[in-house]
């Protein structure tokens, strides 16, 4: 029986499927990674926003009581030892402007810092989404490159090229977001 003589182009057809597997096998890696983070940044952000919203619920509380006890002072003004007593109130009600402005600036802060997390995700995103794009495009090449060495179409290699091309660009693209 004689052997059937191999064409010189499966080669490079082989050589290259193995380099879009690798590029596709990356492109799911590094693109669960970035999911992972943009899951982690949405988390740490949602518990800025709680933490942020429970401070708030803290300075209206005291906004409140600061309000009373200035409505209390203000009745108590005609009545004998109105001076002493209104001191009194408005050293309370000092402490309260205290914590209520060192309130407003936790919340400042903390805003900060979960619009700071928040950015992080949505680059994250960006990010696992291009690789996403890339592992579909890589996975087309590797199919179209399989059925190209089973049929022993070179046309259809050459499709697989120009889509693997496309997936390498999304691929690249993963890591410094040019498109």
């Amino acid at each position: 029986m004689a052997e059937e003589k191999k064409e010189k182009w499966l080669n490079y057809l082989a050589l290259s499927t193995v380099l879009i597997a690798v590029c596709a096998t990356l492109s799911t890696f590094k693109g669960g990674g970035y999911g992972s983070k943009a899951l982690m940044n949405q988390t740490n952000a949602a518990n800025q926003w709680s933490y942020y919203q429970s401070k708030s619920i803290k300075s209206y509380i005291f906004e409140n009581q600061k309000n009373n006890l200035e409505l209390q002072r203000d009745l108590l003004t005609g009545s004998p030892n109105s001076k002493a007593i209104s001191t009194e109130y408005q050293k309370k009600i000092d402490t309260y402007n205290e914590k209520l402005k060192q309130y407003d600036a936790d919340k400042a802060e903390i805003k900060a810092k979960a619009e700071s997390f928040e950015k992080e995700r949505d680059n994250c995103q960006l990010h696992s989404s291009a690789f996403g794009i890339a592992v579909i495009f890589l996975q087309i090449a590797i199919l179209l490159s399989s059925v190209a060495a089973l049929i022993k179409k070179k046309t259809l290699w050459v499709l697989s090229i120009g889509v693997g091309v496309a997936g390498v660009l999304y691929f690249f693209n993963g890591f410094f977001l040019f498109m």
